[in-house]
């Protein structure tokens, strides 16, 4: 690299050198901590005497350029520069109304469930089960799916393989597809995202369960939907509730309605697939972690009972596998298979081939099921530990239900409000314990203090540590009990 450095003339030759050096930092050939070439070896390069080259490192390192070490070279340490003055610019205005929108429903910096920095225990909704042996035999799959994997862009649809093992997987939930019926995303965020450009144009109503899903709730409104909330029990969405006035586009999770975990019983099912079939309503089933049940009462999914072609449905690997992965998929009515093909084309050209490659291979050499196997296992034990902790300190302070499914408890606190919720929640933090109410996942949250307590990323003995805490902040909250 240094030898295109260029004597300019002018001057000694030490001078023409130690200018030629600057240069060459100016101009980044030489960085930070890089060794300049020796000094004998410089000479024969440029061409010029070893005594010209010394003298030349010399005056660069007088200037601080440079700092010699004894045996073992010269070495670029540039001249400290004061770091420029930040400078406020205030905010352009918005430049789209998918903008303005998105502006108005998204803050970057208070997602809910973001992780709580400076706590010892996290009671985080989404934070995943992990297990060296999972880790192992991906990155097994992912090492020989780099190797063979096509280097052109992907299929924008999804690759054929990983299609095919979608729809043999979705198979446990009742979905028969095939795999021109799949369409692989980057998570369920894109898939209603895509569902959002294909199925309503802004200001057309959208009902959405209340509480719901606050990413898909978001995304939604960013679209200009006009959200129509429906009240949920606890068996999930009220059919009866749904509005006269048919919308566009339903969004539910029939098979654990999130937050709350309900499970839409069978007469509701039919009831929203008939109300459907009747107005034309498109329904976006988010089947968010429908593997994950702890007992036999498992319901096939919402989309295997359709007979009008009126559900899109919505899998996605960040439960059962994790959520970095960032890949999902959609199995979508035939008549519409070219519109979502179409806008992920124009979304991204379609999801990472290796990736996808490595996750085809996962599932089909059964390495996804054993893992789902034994997650289960862990997380029916994470489960029961915090069952059993919240039934031993509850003495009439909480009210939750074990809805069998998933990896997260609602809990409520009993006779206090929601601004008393958030002051808990504080309390919590700075006793060592992140805590997450369940106000953010409504549209109008009620006034009462609710708490989303996930467990999957805890081990058995962090969960009863992190219940000693809740339970000193249940003391100072209520008074102490126990004698």
């Amino acid at each position: 690299m240094l030898t295109q450095l260029q004597l300019d003339g002018n001057g000694p030759l030490h001078a023409q050198l130690t200018r030629a050096l600057k240069q060459a930092l100016a101009t980044g050939q030489l960085r930070q901590g890089s060794r300049l070439p020796p000094t004998r070896f410089m000479s024969q390069q440029m061409g010029v005497s070893r005594n010209t080259v010394l003298a030349a490192y010399e005056q660069l390192r007088i200037e601080g350029y440079i700092d010699g070490r004894v045996g073992s070279g010269s070495y670029v340490t540039l001249p400290a520069r004061p770091a420029p003055a930040p400078v406020e610019t205030p905010p352009l205005p918005p430049q789209t109304r998918f903008a303005a929108r998105a502006r108005q429903v998204h803050d970057q910096d208070n997602l809910p469930g973001k992780r709580v920095p400076g706590v010892r225990f996290s009671f985080q909704y989404g934070a995943p089960y992990t297990h060296p042996a999972v880790t192992t035999a991906w990155s097994r799959e992912l090492g020989h799916a780099a190797l063979y994997t096509s280097p052109g862009y992907p299929w924008a649809q999804g690759l054929p393989e990983l299609r095919q093992a979608i729809c043999e997987y979705v198979l446990r939930r009742g979905v028969e597809a095939r795999p021109e019926d799949v369409v692989i995303v980057a998570g369920t965020q894109q898939a209603v995202s895509l569902c959002a450009r294909v199925l309503f144009d802004p200001g057309d109503p959208v009902a959405i369960e209340e509480p719901q899903y606050y990413a898909a709730r978001v995304i939604l409104q960013a679209y200009g939907a006009q959200l129509q909330p429906v009240p949920v029990d606890d068996q999930g969405l009220i059919v009866d509730a749904l509005p006269a006035t048919a919308p566009r586009v339903i969004y539910t999770t029939p098979s654990h309605q999130f937050p709350q975990g309900g499970t839409l019983p069978p007469e509701r099912r039919a009831a929203l697939l008939d109300y459907a079939a009747r107005n034309s309503t498109w329904i976006i089933e988010d089947d968010y972690d429908g593997e994950i049940r702890y007992d036999a009462r498992s319901l096939p999914s919402l989309k295997s009972q359709d007979e009008h072609g009126r559900v899109i449905y919505v899998g996605t690997f960040s439960k059962t596998l994790f959520p970095s992965l960032r890949l999902g998929y959609l199995v979508v009515p035939r008549g519409l298979r070219r519109d979502f093909i179409s806008a992920k084309w124009m979304e991204d050209f379609g999801a990472s081939a290796i990736d996808q490659a490595a996750l085809a291979g996962f599932i089909t050499s059964g390495a996804c099921d054993r893992h789902l196997r034994r997650s289960l296992v862990a997380l029916r034990e994470r489960r029961d530990a915090l069952l059993n902790g919240l039934h031993r300190m509850n003495e009439g302070r909480l009210s939750f239900i074990d809805t069998q499914a998933g990896m997260h408890i609602p809990v409520w606190l009993n006779h206090r409000d929601r601004e008393q919720g958030h002051q808990f929640v504080d309390r919590a933090r700075r006793m060592g314990l992140g805590l997450y109410s369940i106000a953010p996942y409504y549209l109008d949250p009620p006034d009462r203090a609710g708490l989303i307590l996930g467990y999957a990323g805890l081990p058995v003995g962090d969960i009863e540590q992190a219940l000693d805490v809740l339970r000193q902040c249940l003391d100072a909250e209520y008074g102490l009990r126990r004698h």
